[in-house]
């Protein structure tokens, strides 16, 4: 049967047994076994936090109630050339998982280097360093999610999740990420479960190149013939799976040159703001707990206007960092990540603007794309011209007035911020409705609008500004051609990009 339970902070989860066998009205030595299916902290009556579990719980001699589990297509016989995926994000990881488990022996192609390779380049250029435009945060192994907070929320319902889910799980991800209700993994674990998804998928036949780009589609009669690779090669296929990630400008910009159908789509653009989590913490528990007794406190704020403008905040890191994320030479954009731990003085979150074609100040498929760069190059030059981030307090901001140094709260930015004007680096369609969204945010989240709070641009990657069309079964124009996940303007996060991933993968199975 299914039961629900409420712990207080700090009781162990051994007492779910205890309670359990309350529900089952039965002694707690007769409980044949428990499943929790799903956890939640409940702070709407705070003080009085409560953790509420859902459990699936059945008596001794009993079968237990296993519920159905998803999986994919398994036979792909009948192919007779090798499907080629283009990117090793999430989207290019799972698409390249399920084909070959399949048999289809995929071949991958990431223009960045292996995990251990990025975790090297990236600490180097945050260190001070120099700029690997293939290699970067969001470029290698993983995509952009390896260096992020691994966050698996998704607003998509689809079978399909508990099977990423488990898969991740599968290849090194703690197991609480089942039925966490915000499961997360930490960029420190993401780093081990891609290279074991990796080895996997090789001890299948499949074959993974590193520092490898396309950068070009051999076509003939409007369909796939091939890839051209970046040192000349080219590998003939019938098949690609184009999983490239939302900050393969170039790209992009290729596939316009060659009339590949897109649109413009809208995104957000922003900064992010840092509070301290202790502050957060109260915010949302009414008190600030001990580190084992409740995980640190999130949030998730959104707000519109009469007038048409709206903010919404995303990608919020507990207990983590901002970080370079600069994938373009004299360019500056930031990103959140956190390790497992959450452990982190300072919570931060990425603070968006939505942003509708008609609002981009470029026309044409790529505008949206012209203006990022704008953007994060107005950033690289208020930042110093040396990968330093512009930052201002929350306080002068809402003045207009510059910054001159941290208060209370200390930027996470690595290789540091430059304390300015925001207004040097953002248009003032950004800027204008910050300035509005930031008290009206305050009076849904408590200290929100604190002055210390730190604000760093420019935050430009939180999706792509274009769309790479397909049809029903998931193909371009130009036939076999699959445009799938975040970059293709399929995805918003780490799990609906998998998903998407795998649809592909099957449409092609």
């Amino acid at each position: 049967m299914i039961a629900e339970i409420a712990l207080k902070p700090g009781e162990s989860e051994e007492k779910l047994r205890f309670y359990a066998a309350k529900v089952l009205k039965i002694k707690e030595k007769d409980v044949g076994g428990l499943r929790v299916l799903k956890k939640s902290v409940d702070a709407r009556k705070k003080p009085n936090v409560i953790i509420n579990y859902r459990v699936s719980v059945w008596k001794k001699g009993e079968k237990p109630d296993l519920p159905p589990v998803y999986a994919p297509k398994s036979s792909g016989e009948g192919k007779s050339k090798r499907p080629v995926v283009v990117g090793f994000g999430p989207a290019g990881m799972f698409a390249a998982l399920v084909m070959s488990e399949a048999g289809l022996k995929p071949i991958v192609l990431e223009r960045g280097g292996c995990v251990d390779e990025r975790v090297k380049k990236i600490d180097e250029f945050w260190g001070g360093g120099a700029l690997d435009p293939e290699t970067n945060v969001q470029f290698g192994e993983g995509g952009a999610g390896t260096f992020s907070d691994g966050k698996l929320t998704t607003g998509t319902k689809d079978e399909r999740i508990s099977y990423v889910l488990s898969r991740l799980a599968g290849f090194g991800a703690q197991e609480h990420i089942l039925w966490d209700s915000k499961p997360h993994i930490g960029t420190d674990r993401l780093r081990e479960v891609v290279k074991n998804l990796r080895e996997h998928i090789i001890s299948l036949g499949a074959e993974v190149r590193f520092n490898t780009k396309m950068t070009a589609l051999r076509t003939e009669d409007g369909k796939v013939t091939g890839v051209q690779l970046s040192g000349g090669e080219v590998i003939d296929c019938d098949a690609v799976v184009l999983a490239i990630g939302h900050s393969a400008r170039d790209t992009l910009e290729y596939l316009e040159s060659i009339s590949v159908p897109m649109e413009p789509k809208a995104f957000s653009m922003g900064v992010r703001i840092e509070h301290r989590q202790r502050s957060v913490d109260f915010a949302q528990y009414g008190f600030i707990p001990e580190r084992h007794e409740l995980p640190p406190a999130d949030y998730k704020l959104s707000v519109s206007f009469p007038e048409g403008d709206s903010a919404y905040t995303f990608c919020m890191c507990p207990g983590g960092y901002v970080v370079a994320a600069a994938s373009e030479e004299d360019r500056v954009c930031t990103n959140g990540m956190s390790y497992s731990l959450r452990a982190g003085e300072n919570a931060n979150a990425a603070l968006l603007v939505t942003l509708t074609p008609d609002k981009f100040p470029y026309p044409g498929v790529l505008g949206g794309l012209r203006w990022q760069r704008e953007i994060e190059s107005a950033a690289f030059k208020a930042g110093g011209g040396n990968y330093c981030a512009p930052a201002q307090r929350v306080g002068d901001f809402l003045k207009d007035k510059p910054s001159n140094g941290a208060g209370s709260v200390r930027p996470t930015y690595r290789p540091g911020v430059k304390w300015c004007d925001l207004r040097d680096c953002l248009p003032e369609s950004i800027t204008k409705t910050l300035k509005k969204s930031i008290p009206a945010l305050a009076r849904k989240l408590k200290g929100f609008d604190d002055a210390d709070a730190v604000l760093t641009a420019a935050e430009t990657r939180s999706s792509s500004p274009v769309r790479i069309l397909r049809g029903a079964g998931f193909e371009s124009e130009v036939r076999g051609l699959y445009p799938c996940g975040e970059g293709a303007g399929y995805a918003g996060g780490i799990v609906s990009a998998a998903v998407d991933g795998i649809r592909v993968a099957e449409r092609l199975i």
